[in-house]
């Protein structure tokens, strides 16, 4: 539902049709080019969180199916890392036309499975998925040129970069399909294949895709989806005959990951938590500004590790832009993330609203003050209003932890220098954000960031081109761009 205040006009329901998606009943594990049920034929359903409705069954992997993957995919690398580059392309691009082609069906079918906007899975999402692809299609047979290693004199890389096998992959559930396209496209594009665990709350676009690669006539074994909990996951990581480890998600089992690879040569990616600091300056465009700070943490219901879910403010401005912010929150509606006119949609899962709802009451008891624009939550389905949260110290529990959720926490400085030390005082690392209409500003703050990503003037903006990854708590390693091709190469 549309906040009842401010609101100068209402919109009349514009609902996407969910009948250009046909969910089947039930889903197998996706192994060898086949879908088949796991071996103990255990099962899970997965349900919308929007409305809490059952949308299918799902076969749940254990470690013998991982095994039987690990196994399809480990013989499949033979074929596929010999075949040359320019080959290995030609899949690729077809996959990113048929993601196209599909693109209305599996925006609907995230938004369904994920809670998510449809008009964040049909304008975000599926562009960007489909864009991964067609660069790492393009990089395919331009590997010795990546810069990789040794330079000769003839502009090739002296490392001759080479595939590392089978790549081990576990996605998150807050962008399941563009995490599967991070991961799966630079596996594939420098030769190695690749058994994928998707979140167990949001299998279905990755079982879909399984049907994008059959329609592509992608080698059988060279992409193998294992849906399960985190038994499989760790099953996969664990697996002996895993050459490469790609995770994303929080920092907790990202820990646990880094424990279970130490000591072996898998090489390693996490892609892990954040707390991402928003910095607003006082020569700022107070509009556009406000615009970034609604994109930064409410984008995806704040269900983005790099959210900007830290505002930090200079104390000369800080009225104004609140006054600003809340005028613009009180715009934003609430409901259902099929209908295009919806802002914010549903949180992922019970669990998660359960988390974000501990946290902000800690919030309160600490002594910062809450503040949510007047709507009305649907009865069905896990929701949580736009909420911002004032009087806040780098102290409180709010500003420390991920929240995962549409909670901003605002604090104020006064120099330069204390937002660089405010920004910086958090275990993360993954993203920022610059509001200034100084050039020499933004580049004098931005050196001194200890953060993966920053943004100037804008926020949560993405490209394939362009490496994604974080320092200190929030992981190690990069994708996207050039670097993304590094972690999957042996150079």
């Amino acid at each position: 539902m549309a906040p009842t205040s401010a609101s100068a006009f209402e919109y009349a329901p514009a609902p996407e049709s969910r009948s250009v998606v046909d969910i089947a009943p039930s889903y197998g594990l996706f192994i060898d080019g086949e879908f088949t049920e796991a071996a103990d034929g255990k099962v899970f359903k997965t349900v919308s969180p929007s409305t809490e409705e059952v949308l299918s069954e799902i076969a749940q992997a254990g470690e013998a199916d991982v095994d039987r993957a690990v196994q399809a995919a480990r013989k499949a690398f033979e074929k596929w890392s010999a075949l040359p580059g320019s080959e290995r392309a030609k899949y690729l691009f077809r996959i990113a036309r048929i993601i196209q082609e599909r693109s209305r069906e599996l925006a609907v079918l995230e938004t369904l499975d994920n809670g998510k906007p449809i008009k964040e899975t049909r304008d975000a999402d599926l562009p960007l998925v489909a864009a991964h692809f067609f660069y790492y299609a393009g990089w395919a047979d331009k590997l010795e040129y990546a810069g990789f290693g040794r330079r000769t004199t003839n502009g090739h890389s002296g490392a001759n970069p080479q595939p590392l096998g089978v790549a081990g992959q576990v996605i998150p559930w807050n962008f399941p399909l563009l995490m599967l396209a991070w991961k799966i496209a630079p596996a594939l594009a420098t030769g190695n294949t690749v058994v994928l665990k998707p979140a167990e709350t949001t299998p279905l676009s990755a079982l879909f895709f399984a049907d994008i690669c059959r329609q592509a006539g992608l080698p059988k074994g060279v992409v193998n989806i294992l849906p399960g909990y985190g038994d499989s996951g760790a099953a996969l990581v664990a697996h002996p005959d895993v050459n490469k480890v790609a995770f994303t998600g929080s920092t907790a089992v990202g820990k646990e990951i880094a424990r279970t690879v130490a000591g072996t040569r898998k090489k390693v990616t996490l892609e892990l938590g954040g707390k991402g600091a928003n910095i607003v300056f006082d020569d700022a465009p107070i509009d556009q500004a406000v615009e970034g700070i609604v994109t930064g943490i409410f984008f995806n219901q704040g269900q983005v590790c790099c959210a900007g879910s830290r505002l930090l403010v200079q104390e000369s401005i800080q009225d104004e832009l609140l006054d600003s912010l809340k005028r613009r929150l009180s715009t934003l509606r609430l409901g259902d993330p099929l209908d295009k006119n919806t802002d914010i949609g549903a949180i992922n899962s019970a669990e998660q609203l359960a988390r974000i709802t501990t946290l902000v009451e800690q919030g309160e008891a600490e002594g910062a003050e809450r503040w949510s624009p007047s709507c009305e939550l649907p009865s069905s389905g896990y929701w949580f209003a736009p909420t911002l949260f004032t009087n806040v110290t780098q102290a409180h529990t709010i500003a420390r932890d991920e929240i995962f959720g549409p909670v901003l926490s605002v604090l104020t400085f006064r120099t330069p220098e204390e937002a660089v030390a405010k920004a910086n005082n958090s275990q993360y690392g993954l993203s920022a954000g610059i509001w200034t209409e100084k050039g020499s500003r933004i580049l004098a703050v931005a050196s001194k960031l200890r953060a993966g990503v920053i943004w100037s003037n804008t926020f949560n903006k993405f490209d394939p081109t362009s490496p994604f990854g974080g320092y200190k708590e929030s992981g190690y390693g990069r994708e996207g761009g050039r670097h993304g091709l590094e972690a999957y190469l042996d150079v």
